[in-house]
């Protein structure tokens, strides 16, 4: 593994703990030549998935976007990065558990949705801003008011 300060090739694993699903491995990484420590992530290969847009385009599943997404909802608000990777983490499961191959990016929406209301109020209601296209301030304070008389569980 190549240390991603120096770019040196002799790297040890100070820490290895398997995820509570068994499908991922988070190492813990020394660098033997600048000495940085650094973590890894091992996961096992699984099928590809495609999603298709509300305009019927498709795309491949990206990890990596779906944690852009939470992550910019989350932003300046007290979500800990630990709490945005296990809603990640569970979210793909849930995807990958559908045993299909193609899924709705609606599908995905609603799953984020339910996790940030579990997560933070405000980053749920800026996830959906988006995700529900509000027009205007009106939506906003629809979906404040629904929040405050459904509850947010």
């Amino acid at each position: 593994m190549k240390c991603p300060f120096c770019g040196a090739e002799d790297t040890k694993v100070t820490d290895s703990r398997d995820s509570a699903e068994a499908f991922e491995t988070r190492r813990r990484r020394e660098c033997e030549k600048c000495e940085k420590r650094f973590t890894t992530y091992e996961r096992i290969e699984q099928h590809p998935l495609v999603v298709i847009k509300k305009d019927g385009r498709r795309e491949s599943f990206s990890h990596d976007k779906l944690m852009g997404g939470i992550v910019k909802s989350c932003q300046k608000r007290e979500v800990s990065m630990v709490k945005i990777e296990e809603a990640c983490r569970d979210i793909e499961n849930i995807l990958r558990n559908e045993d299909k191959s193609e899924i709705s990016s609606n599908l995905i929406g609603g799953l984020v949705a339910r996790k940030l209301k579990k997560l933070d109020k405000v980053a749920y209601i800026r996830f959906a801003s988006i995700y529900k296209d509000f027009e205007d301030v009106t939506d906003f304070e629809k979906e404040i008011k629904s929040i405050k008389t459904r509850g947010f569980n």
